[in-house]
């Protein structure tokens, strides 16, 4: 069986792009030193959108869109995403015992856009429920994970945070998809 992806564009990302756009060109090799180039090639890769969240010291909720989320192993279940390190949120998620990983359904990208953006509350209008260590997990998400923070490992420009799961939950739903800077679902053809 394949999958293509139905994408909805992101005018933003559309924008950006000319002619130079890899997946649209033909592509061609590229330069690992130039950024903008290498993160549109990273964005050739299909991956689902996820919803990290954690509560801070203070009480305060915080939660930011990713797709740096991954699976790392079924015995013991562990998980993985990464932060950028320059991320005002950083502290908070080192130092949250726990943390939830909700990934979102395909409609729910108007959520994914608002833990994106740099607003004041991110959970505002939200329906979510209160998990382990505190952490919020989205309600209607397809898939929630609440992991224990295990270990961190530094790379890059990034923090990848490794977590324990402690509990999951799923509903069978069509899960949202982020490709070329855009979302979209699942065509599933055979």
């Amino acid at each position: 069986m394949t999958n293509r992806a139905r994408k909805t564009a992101n005018p933003e990302t559309a924008a950006r792009r000319g002619a130079s756009d890899p997946r649209g060109s033909g592509g061609g090799p590229g330069d690992p030193g130039d950024p903008r180039a290498f993160r549109d090639a990273l964005g050739c890769f299909s991956t689902g959108v996820t919803v990290i969240t954690a509560m801070g010291g203070d009480g305060a909720r915080i939660g930011l869109t990713a797709n740096s989320f991954s699976s790392v192993s079924l015995n013991p279940p562990l998980v993985l995403w990464s932060l950028a390190q320059y991320s005002p949120n950083l502290a908070v998620f080192q130092n949250a015992s726990h943390f939830a990983i909700n990934v979102l359904g395909v409609d729910q990208a108007d959520v994914a856009m608002q833990f994106a953006k740099p607003v004041e509350d991110r959970f505002r209008g939200i329906a979510t429920e209160t998990g382990l260590g505190g952490a919020p997990l989205i309600r209607d998400a397809v898939a929630r994970f609440q992991c224990r923070n295990e270990d961190r490992y530094y790379g890059g420009d990034h923090v990848i945070f490794l977590g324990a799961v402690e509990a999951y939950d799923t509903q069978a739903r069509e899960p949202l998809v982020f490709c070329g800077g855009a979302f979209g679902s699942f065509a599933k053809s055979v």
